[in-house]
Formats: C-alpha cells, sequence, structure tokens
C-alpha cells in the first residue's frame, strides 16, 4: 500500500468529514435499549443509523452495497458490504448504541453536548464506539484510493452492544449469508493502554451480574427497639458477600470463579506493563492518598484481566441521607457484578452465584438471587504470523512505535458470539478507549489522532490480509 497517500486520504477524511459528522452523532441521545425503554418512539437509535448511513453515502466507495436491517421489535443494524480483489471475507464491527447521561460532567460539557478541546471530543459515544463506523469505511477507502489488493469487506454496526448485543444473535442468523465466513475480524470497540502505539485485545473478561435481596421484616421498625433483637439486612448481606469475597484484600473465594491464566497472557501482561509504568494507575481520578491495590504493573494487568473482581454497582432499600431516620430497615438489595476471568463459563458463574449466595441463609432470612443475562469472556487464538507482522508494521508506519498486546477488562459479548461462530477466524480487536477517556463516565471523550491513525492501521492490515501466504 502507498503509505503516502493513504495517510492523504486518511488525514483528509478525519479533518473533512468525519469530525463534523462525529459532532452531530454526540449531540443525538442514543441511549441502548437497556436505558431508554421508549427507543422506538424516541428514534434516537435510528438517528444515529441514519446519520452514519448518510456519512458512507458521501464517501462514494465503490461498489459499496449499503443497508439497514430491521427485524421485528429489534433494535436496527447498518450492514456495508464492498467487493474485494481477493476471495475472502474480512468483518469488521462497531456500534452506535451509547451508555447513559452519568453525573459529574464537569462545567461547559455534557454527555450530548459535542465540545472540540484540542486533541480531544467531548461527549458520550464518541469513542465507545461511534468512531468506528467512520474508521472502517475510511480505512476501506485508503485501499481503494492506493489500489491495493484486499478482501470482500464486510462492516456490521449494531445498536444493541451497551444492552449486552441480545438482538445481534438474531442479526447474525438471519445475515449468515451475506456475510460469509471471514478469515479476519476486526472489531474496534476496545481500549489501548496509550495514545502512542496500537494496541491489540487479546483477551476480555466475562460477567456473572445480578441482584441480591436480603428481607428480615415485612416494614421497618424503630432501630432502637429492634436493634440487637432483629439481625440487619445489611449485615446479613455483608455476611454473605464475604461467602465470594475476601474483603480484607478482594481476592475472590470460590476456585469455581477463577482460570489458569496462560503463560502467553502473562508474558503479554509483564510487556504491557513495563511500556505503561505508573500508567497502569495513575490513569484513574483516585481520591488523594488513595493507592492502588498493588505496585506490581504485571499483578495489575493480570488483575484487570484474567482474575475475578466484584463491585457493588447499585443498591435499593437504603435511603437517600435526608431521609434516613432511626428506622431498623426491612430489606436490602445490593447489585453485584463479578468481572470473571475470559475462560470461564459466565452463564455456570450467574447460577453459581445464587448457589452461594442463597445456601442456608443466617438467622433464616430470606434471601434471593435475581441473576443478569450472563456476558461470556473470550480470549483469541494464537496470532498467524502475517497478522503479527502486519500489526507491528502497521503500528510502527502509522504511530512510529511498536505495537503492544494486552487483555482487558471489559466485555465485549459480539466477541465471544464471533470466536464460537468463526472459530478458524483470525481476530483484531482494538481501539481508541485509553487514559482518561472515561467510557460510560463523565467527561468521556474520543483522542482524534488516535482515532485517524487507527484508522490508517486498519487500512494497512486489510492490505497485509489481502497480500498474505495463508499462514
Amino acid at each position: 500500500m502507498d503509505l503516502s497517500a493513504a495517510r492523504d486520504r486518511v488525514a483528509r477524511g478525519w479533518s473533512g468529514s468525519i469530525v463534523p459528522a462525529l459532532e452531530r452523532y454526540v449531540a443525538i441521545p442514543a441511549k441502548s435499549p437497556a436505558f431508554d425503554a421508549q427507543w422506538v418512539s424516541h428514534g434516537h437509535l435510528e438517528a444515529v443509523i441514519a446519520l452514519a448511513a448518510e456519512w458512507v453515502r458521501t464517501e462514494r466507495i465503490a461498489g459499496l452495497v449499503l443497508d439497514v436491517v430491521r427485524l421485528p421489535g429489534r433494535t436496527p443494524v447498518l450492514l456495508l458490504e464492498v467487493p474485494g480483489d481477493v476471495d475472502d471475507t474480512i468483518l469488521l464491527y462497531g456500534h452506535l448504541d451509547k451508555q447513559p447521561e452519568m453525573r459529574g460532567w464537569s462545567e461547559g460539557l455534557g454527555p450530548w453536548t459535542p465540545v472540540r478541546r484540542g486533541d480531544r471530543l467531548y461527549g458520550r459515544g464518541g469513542a465507545d464506539d461511534g468512531y468506528a463506523v467512520f474508521a472502517a469505511v475510511t480505512a476501506i477507502g485508503a485501499l481503494q484510493a492506493t489500489r491495493a489488493r484486499h478482501a470482500r469487506c464486510v462492516v456490521l454496526i449494531e445498536t444493541c452492544e451497551e444492552s449486552g448485543s441480545y438482538d445481534l444473535p438474531f442479526y447474525m442468523e438471519h445475515l449468515a449469508a451475506r456475510i460469509g465466513t471471514p478469515s479476519l475480524v476486526i472489531g474496534l470497540d476496545s481500549g489501548c493502554g496509550d495514545y502512542e502505539r496500537l494496541w491489540c485485545t487479546t483477551s476480555l473478561r466475562g460477567i456473572a451480574a445480578g441482584a441480591l435481596r436480603v428481607d428480615v421484616l415485612e416494614e421497618g421498625v424503630h432501630s432502637g427497639d429492634a436493634g440487637g433483637v432483629v439481625p440487619s439486612s445489611f449485615r446479613i448481606a455483608r455476611q454473605l458477600l464475604d461467602r465470594i469475597e475476601d474483603a480484607a484484600t478482594g481476592a475472590i473465594r470460590p476456585a469455581r470463579f477463577h482460570a489458569p491464566i496462560p503463560a502467553e497472557r502473562v508474558a503479554q501482561a509483564a510487556t504491557a506493563a513495563a511500556v505503561l509504568g505508573d500508567g497502569l494507575h495513575t490513569r484513574f481520578p483516585f481520591v488523594a492518598g488513595v493507592r492502588p491495590v498493588t505496585s506490581d504493573g504485571t499483578e495489575l494487568v493480570l488483575n484487570r484481566t484474567w482474575r475475578p473482581v466484584l463491585e457493588i454497582t447499585g443498591a435499593d432499600g437504603l435511603p437517600a441521607l435526608p431521609h434516613a431516620g432511626n428506622v431498623l430497615r426491612p430489606d436490602t438489595t445490593l447489585k453485584l457484578s463479578l468481572r470473571l476471568p475470559p475462560t470461564v463459563d459466565a452463564a455456570a458463574a450467574t447460577d453459581a452465584m445464587g448457589e452461594i449466595l442463597c445456601a442456608e441463609p443466617p438467622y433464616g432470612a430470606r434471601v434471593a438471587w435475581t441473576g443478569d443475562a450472563p456476558a461470556q469472556g473470550w480470549s483469541a487464538a494464537p496470532t498467524a504470523p502475517w497478522l503479527a507482522t502486519a500489526l507491528e508494521d502497521a503500528s510502527r508506519a502509522w504511530f512510529g512505535r511498536g505495537a503492544v498486546s494486552m487483555g482487558e477488562g471489559a466485555t465485549i459479548p459480539f466477541m465471544a458470539m464471533l470466536g464460537a461462530r468463526f472459530p478458524a477466524a483470525q481476530f483484531l480487536i482494538t481501539g481508541v478507549l485509553g487514559p482518561g477517556a472515561n467510557a460510560h463516565g463523565p467527561n468521556e471523550f474520543l483522542h482524534l489522532p488516535t482515532a485517524e491513525r487507527l484508522s490508517g492501521c486498519v487500512a494497512q492490515v486489510l492490505a497485509a490480509h489481502g497480500r498474505r501466504d495463508g499462514d
């Protein structure tokens, strides 16, 4: 591929049409259906699909077939098909639905307010991962502009990812003949350790989540009257949580939630830790004086990628402080999120949470576990030599530094689906969620130079796939 011509094509695309389109995208409150029960009537998911489709048409990609696919009662998907010179298929994936608003945005910023400050475009969804369709199509455009050989490309953009991609299996079945059997899958919904190189995600954790409810009374009573007679539902919940987590260390107790860590992943963690240094933890907004759970960088990487970790993400039955009287509350409900190693069966783990938490409840309390739909983790197959070379070359060409591989602590349910559906495929899972990008939280931003360079890296990998020797 003519790198000079490719750089010109990619740069013109980002400075000319992509950033304005992304600003319009950020302004649309296209919350995923899990966070917007009226998504059909609100029409925001349809609006972002229409925006992306309109932009794609302006790119004049030769041979492009564009289709907005709608199955009854399901969120829409955007499907793009571009013919190639090689008898093979590449699948590129992204999504356009967004997480909800979240509190805590800085002055002048907001989830639906696109703000450009230097290299950053603030607002919900740009980095997670509305940029994906623009990057994918720009990469294909660069191939065509430089006349580089490439396989047939299929771009699939969904609008249900932030809800667990529950609509996607139905589309995969419906579109199976059109998608074909890709030998390479490129997912653009992941993170990056820094903004200085191409980062390749080699694993993703799963999730076993749900609500733990403890009931001790039919109604609240005076705490002075009942305290010491009626057991506290919160204390019982603490006892039950201790079955799962060691409160002193955060270590998860049951062996069934752990998995052996492959030697290759340990080596990748050590390399990533050496590259990132203190950036592994300084990128988080710690309160002054708080320190990470360990100072060992390799252990931090493994903790967030291959070890289970529990978080309490919500609670019911606890009144806000201004309304908290001296009452022994009748019940406590905690929302639990257990991140799982990539190879642990998430469905079995979700069931196991209920078995462990509900067995022999203290004081005979009524304990219930309502599990969420499990999200399976994923671990990539060994990287083919042609792809390893292509990733290194692309990173050096577009970033000036070599590529780094590392697992991610988050979950992309679609990757596990694809891994099972296309077991012979190679995977490039990457993204732009680096230090401070804060996906799902306040002040989320897209680092524009990284997104531009990543578009170029994708183009170069597509070109390398087109000339590979089949190894």
